[in-house]
């Protein structure tokens, strides 16, 4: 397993800033690994029930090569962004509350930084 390699691998270069407080970053950073973790069980669940579905029975081997037929990826790609829209729907609602208020720039960074 490759990806066990690279588990504890750093990023190079400097790590974004987007809170004045660095724990809000650090945070921000395990929430969004988190996400990814569980967009990809989810990916791997799904591999699990179509192989079940279509033969009854699996082994490592099956999940492992597994290539979504392109109905499957199609499926996969809106399962993902209704996924990744609920995760974000505050964001996504403060960002919308703050457009239709027309709240000046630095009202809306004070904002995000509150959060």
């Amino acid at each position: 397993m490759d990806w066990i390699g690279r588990a504890g691998a750093r990023a190079k270069g400097q790590r974004p800033q987007y809170f004045d407080d660095p724990a809000q970053d650090r945070m921000l950073s395990i929430l969004m690994a988190l996400v990814s973790e569980v967009s990809v069980l989810r990916e791997r669940q799904d591999t699990i029930e179509r192989l079940l579905d279509a033969k009854g029975t699996l082994n490592r081997a099956d999940i492992e090569t597994y290539a979504p037929d392109g109905h499957a990826a199609y499926e996969r790609s809106v399962a993902t962004k209704a996924y990744i829209a609920r995760v974000m729907r505050a964001v996504q609602q403060d960002m919308e509350a703050m457009q239709a208020d027309d709240a000046p720039v630095d009202e809306v960074i004070q904002r995000l930084s509150d959060m």
